[in-house]
């Protein structure tokens, strides 16, 4: 596809919806942006600024059509203690160096590690951050005035029953058009946007961070930076991937990692915060009808004119409405057929899934969460590998030689399996090592080889290996030591 069709897809194919969904998003990012901020201890301006800029540029920059990025939870976290002890100019500064190391993310192609996230991590993953949306919402639902309860359930049922009579404009969005014009008509007393916190009333400005240019402060933002960098870049890229499942269209992951790396600079040098891609956000504007980065500009953009240009409209919001609009995301993005299939899935798998999800959780850390899954299915995964390899043995008619024939992969998993396949204690003359059906894939499995055959050449018997693929005869000659201890080498071929 050349340059021209694909401008024309990402943004002039579908501007209606597009556009619709962009002015959805651009509603439900605010009371995001001001809780974000409160958790990163910083002015709620920073929070906004910073998703009217990242969102802006990602749409230019980044490398998954339709999805939203902006000030995040996940980001914010890691802020406080750096806000805290150094102040609000530092975390400028670790915004533009964590862009920087995503930039290097995106030339070193980090954007392939997606492929050793499983399945299970991926639904354990969306199914925690369901749970964490549900329960960001809570405390609009605790201890509030009884009207509230009756506007979210109104928005409730707009946002779900009038896609049965018009798909023609997102229900999210008459939502709240509807449930902010029944709070203003009947005078209903509910908290409204302009309770969250003090709305911005001019433009962001263009400023480089004020801190000294010295290695004291590179050590200072250094930590901060890398962790931001990385944990930025993963809920992004599992994100896009989850929007490439629900769109059935593909995404540049690399492109991704530069995209996320330009627009936390550019956040930084307008006075935002760190951010990446937003999934709640992304679900709505998919599920709006979106499929191009025309959806994303106008969510910065419409957000920016809600700030500066409509900020009394804003105001009078009812939270209640962007609450309805947060519960109907975690509704539809928590996988409910992965409930049903606990029961028939591979035990390991639903294991893996669960542990996602309690893990983020219970830290409200979908890094950590992830961690846990992709460590959980490397651990499965070895152990299912080692059981394939075997080892069997014949004895010669003459009861001189044993031959071992070792089949399927060795590696760490499955060398200690190889180790104890062999009787050092017969009485032989020669032992034959058949690994023709064999692949040694690391130095635990070379270091295997290397046991056996050094105990059995202690005892006094001969020691063949054959059937070295070239691979394996490879590591043979680098790692192993078989071969270099002064006795005649063991033969591969």
């Amino acid at each position: 596809m050349n340059l021209s069709s694909t401008v024309r897809r990402d943004w002039f194919s579908n501007i209606r919806r597009d556009t619709l969904a962009g002015l959805v998003v651009a509603l439900a990012l605010i009371p995001e942006a001001i809780g974000f901020s409160v958790i990163a201890g910083v002015d709620p301006k920073i929070g906004l600024y910073a998703s009217v800029v990242i969102a802006c540029v990602i749409a230019f920059t980044g490398g998954r059509p339709a999805m939203i990025s902006a000030a995040t939870a996940a980001t914010a976290v890691l802020m406080t203690g750096l806000v805290r002890d150094h102040g609000i100019q530092y975390l400028f500064a670790a915004t533009i160096l964590m862009g920087v190391f995503q930039i290097l993310a995106a030339l070193l192609k980090l954007g392939r590690l997606m492929r050793f996230v499983s399945q299970s991590v991926m639904t354990g993953f969306v199914n925690a951050l369901a749970i964490l949306i549900f329960m960001a919402q809570l405390p609009e639902l605790v201890n509030v005035p009884t009207a509230t309860y009756g506007l979210i359930a109104l928005g409730l049922a707009i946002i779900y029953l009038l896609p049965r009579v018009t798909r023609a404009v997102p229900s999210p969005l008459v939502a709240i058009v509807v449930v902010t014009a029944v709070a203003a008509v009947f005078g209903i007393d509910v908290r409204t946007v302009a309770d969250l916190g003090e709305l911005p009333s001019a433009l962001p400005s263009f400023a480089l961070p004020d801190v000294p240019f010295t290695f004291e402060t590179l050590r200072i933002l250094m930590p901060v930076a890398l962790t931001l960098a990385a944990v930025g870049l993963l809920e992004s890229l599992l994100t896009a991937q989850i929007l490439d499942d629900m769109t059935d269209t593909p995404s540049n992951k690399n492109r991704e990692c530069a995209g996320q790396g330009i627009a936390n600079m550019a956040s930084a040098l307008f006075g935002g915060m760190g951010g990446c891609a937003m999934i709640g956000q992304s679900v709505i504007n998919v599920s709006s009808g979106a499929r191009g980065r025309l959806s994303t500009l106008v969510a910065g953009v419409f957000l920016l004119v809600l700030l500066v240009a409509l900020q009394d409209l804003l105001a009078v919001v009812p939270v209640a409405a962007l609450t309805a609009v947060m519960i109907m995301v975690s509704i539809n993005t928590f996988s409910w057929r992965s409930i049903a299939r606990l029961r028939s899935n591979p035990l390991p798998s639903s294991v893996v899934m669960l542990a996602t999800v309690g893990t983020v959780v219970a830290t409200h850390d979908l890094a950590k969460g992830v961690l846990v899954g992709v460590l959980l299915s490397g651990v499965f995964f070895a152990g299912k590998v080692a059981r394939l390899s075997r080892v069997t043995s014949t004895l010669s008619p003459d009861g001189t030689t044993r031959t071992y024939r070792v089949e399927g992969q060795v590696f760490f998993a499955s060398a200690g399996t190889l180790s104890e396949a062999f009787d050092l204690q017969e009485e032989l003359e020669r032992i034959v090592i058949d690994v023709g059906a064999a692949h040694f894939w690391d130095i635990s499995a070379i270091s295997a080889l290397d046991r056996v055959v050094l105990k059995a050449r202690a005892r006094g018997r001969i020691v063949e290996v054959v059937g070295l693929n070239a691979a394996s005869a490879t590591m043979v000659e680098r790692f192993g030591e078989h071969d270099k201890d002064g006795t005649a080498p063991a033969s591969t071929h």
